[in-house]
C-alpha cells in the first residue's frame, strides 16, 4: 500500500497530459546554444524558420525530452506551416512499416491495427503517440526513416557486403548503396563509446558498418523529405549520439543534399540542469537543451 500511494503521489505531482505524456513545463530543463550562452524556446521556433531540417537528438528514456519535442513539433508547425509544408521524420519507425504508418495517418487502419503492425518502440504510447496524433489531425507527412534492424543486424554480423544479397525489393528500404562510409571524427567518437564493451571489440568494424547504415538511412529518408512540398521543412527525431556534434546522420545527409540549411538540437539529462559544463556540452549541437534528470525514466 506505501508503494501505490508513493505511486498516485509521483503521478499527481508530475502530471500528465491526454496522452500519458509529462505536460510541457519551461522548469524542468533550461536551453542554450552550442557554446553555452542562455537561449529560450522561443529562440528555438525562430531557428526553424532558417532551416530546412532541424534534428532533435534525445535521449529515448527522456520523458522531459519528449514533452519539448511535442511542443517544439506543434509551435513550429502553428508559426510556419502556412507558407512551409511542415514534415515529421523518425528514427522510431522502419521504412518497410511506412505504407502502415501512411494507412494510419490516412484513417484507413485503427490505431490497434496500426500498433500491432508497425513494431512502436516501448514507450510509443507516452513519448511517440503525441507526435503521431497531431501529424494526423493536421494531415503532416510522416517518415518512418529508420533502416529495418533485420538489415542492420546483417550487416553488424557480416559487414556492409551482405546487403548485396538482398532483392531489389529490399533494398527499396535501404538508402542506395553502397551507403557512406563514416568519418573520422564520427568512427573515433564511435569507438570510444564502444570501448566499455570489451565483447564489441572483435567486430567493432562492423558494427560501426551497421550504426552507419542506421545513420545514412536516416539521411536518405530526410533527403527526400526535403524533395517535395513548399520549401519543405522537416523535423527529425533521433537518439542523440547520431547527430552530436553535426556527425553522423547530418554528415550523411549532407552527402546526398549538399546545401541543406541544418539546425541540431541535442537534448541531455543532468540532475544540474541549471549549468552548462563546456568540458561535456560544448558543441554538442547548435542548441542544448539540458532536462531534469532527477524525474522518473520513460519504460522502452
Amino acid at each position: 500500500m506505501k508503494f501505490i500511494g508513493a505511486a498516485i503521489v509521483l503521478v499527481m505531482s508530475i502530471g500528465v497530459n491526454i496522452y500519458g505524456q509529462i505536460p510541457f513545463s519551461q522548469e524542468q530543463f533550461r536551453t542554450f546554444d552550442g557554446k553555452g550562452n542562455a537561449a529560450t524556446f522561443p529562440d528555438l521556433v525562430k531557428a526553424a524558420g532558417q532551416a530546412d531540417v532541424i534534428f532533435l537528438g534525445e535521449l529515448h528514456d527522456d520523458p522531459v525530452g519528449h514533452a519539448i519535442e511535442a511542443e517544439l513539433f506543434r509551435q513550429i508547425f502553428n508559426e510556419y506551416s502556412a507558407k512551409r509544408t511542415v514534415k515529421l521524420s523518425l528514427e522510431m519507425f522502419e521504412s518497410d512499416v511506412q505504407i502502415i504508418l501512411d494507412e494510419y495517418l490516412d484513417g484507413l487502419i485503427s490505431e490497434q491495427h496500426f500498433l500491432s503492425s508497425s513494431r512502436p518502440w516501448g514507450n510509443y504510447k507516452t513519448d511517440y503517440r503525441p507526435l503521431i496524433e497531431f501529424a494526423k489531425e493536421k494531415r503532416i507527412e510522416v517518415f518512418a526513416a529508420n533502416a529495418p534492424r533485420r538489415y542492420v543486424n546483417m550487416v553488424s554480423r557480416g559487414g556492409r557486403e551482405t546487403l548485396r544479397a538482398l532483392s531489389k525489393k529490399a533494398k527499396k528500404w535501404l538508402p542506395p548503396l553502397p551507403f557512406g562510409e563514416p568519418s573520422e571524427a564520427y568512427s573515433k567518437k564511435f569507438k570510444a563509446l564502444m570501448a566499455a564493451m570489451p565483447e564489441a571489440q572483435m567486430g567493432i568494424d562492423k558494427i560501426l558498418s551497421s550504426q552507419s547504415l542506421w545513420d545514412a538511412s536516416m539521411a536518405y529518408s530526410v533527403s527526400r523529405a526535403l524533395k517535395h512540398g513548399r520549401d519543405p521543412l522537416v523535423i527529425h527525431l533521433n537518439g542523440g549520439f547520431h547527430t552530436e556534434n553535426r556527425l553522423g546522420t547530418v554528415e550523411h545527409l549532407l552527402k546526398y543534399r549538399s546545401k541543406a540549411r541544418v539546425i541540431v538540437i541535442t537534448m541531455r539529462a543532468e540532475k544540474d540542469f541549471l549549468s552548462f559544463e563546456r568540458s561535456k556540452h560544448a558543441d554538442l549541437g547548435d542548441y542544448v537543451i539540458l532536462t531534469d534528470a532527477k524525474l522518473p525514466r520513460s519504460k522502452r
